[in-house]
């Protein structure tokens, strides 16, 4: 059986899942969704990545040791799944990173995020985040235009702690012989084709906007179905 281990990204939680479970729950998969929000025993305005990552580590320390592993992550996520990836190699059939920040050993999102965008989520976090906290953008922000969608997306929509944005990846290389897969939504955002490119990742597209999970769950479903129907390498010890 696989299980698919689902990570939201930035001012999401374990909700921007909500409407792609059912679908793999319905082919006959099993889900984990981990909430990042939940990280550690430091107040949620404290966490940094490696909180989050040992979360995701946890989660797919819970998959039994005989399904196949298929971890996500969808935007920021793409680095903590691979920090959490690296450290349990041997647990991880395949990585997935959906429109996801992803780099080398050392990497986070402002090292990867242009210049304006790092100058702006500072100025943010500043004015009105205790300069700790980064406010949620609109829903705009995702690519969510709908008014329905858009209403349920900013009714959930949390700060984001400066620090996981800051805070750089500790890799040790082991996630490299890990299989991976990105997916690029289209018209792009951000270069999430040249971040999983440069990893050696397959690169796939996707038509739809940053938060295609919310715009076109059965789509999203259907290619993570599809991505966990191999199992192309031996695990390691």
């Amino acid at each position: 059986m696989t299980t698919f281990v689902l990570v939201h990204g930035a001012w999401h939680g374990p909700w921007a899942w909500d409407r792609v479970v059912p679908a793999l729950h319905a082919a006959g998969a099993r889900t984990l969704v981990p909430d990042l929000g939940a990280a550690g025993e430091r107040g949620p305005n404290d966490h940094g990545l490696h909180d989050h990552a040992d979360v995701v580590v946890a989660a797919i320390d819970a998959v039994p040791e005989e399904d196949e592993l298929v971890l996500v992550g969808h935007s920021y996520a793409g680095l903590v799944v691979r920090e959490a990836a690296d450290a349990r190699p041997g647990a991880v059939d395949h990585l997935v990173l959906l429109d996801g920040w992803a780099g080398a050993d050392g990497a986070s999102m402002f090292g990867l995020a242009p210049g304006a965008f790092v100058a702006a989520v500072r100025a943010a976090a500043g004015t009105s985040g205790d300069g700790r906290l980064i406010p949620a953008p609109p829903p705009a922000a995702f690519g969510i235009v709908d008014p329905d969608d858009a209403a349920w997306l900013e009714a959930r929509l949390l700060p984001q702690p400066l620090r996981t944005f800051a805070e750089p990846t500790r890799l040790s290389g082991a996630v490299d012989r890990i299989p991976g897969t990105a997916v690029h939504c289209r018209p792009p955002t951000y270069p999430f084709e040249r971040f999983g490119a440069a990893l050696g990742y397959r690169t796939l597209p996707l038509d739809g906007p940053h938060d295609v999970m919310l715009t076109d769950p059965e789509r999203v479903a259907r290619l993570l179905l599809d991505i966990g129907s191999f199992s192309n390498r031996k695990r390691e010890p």
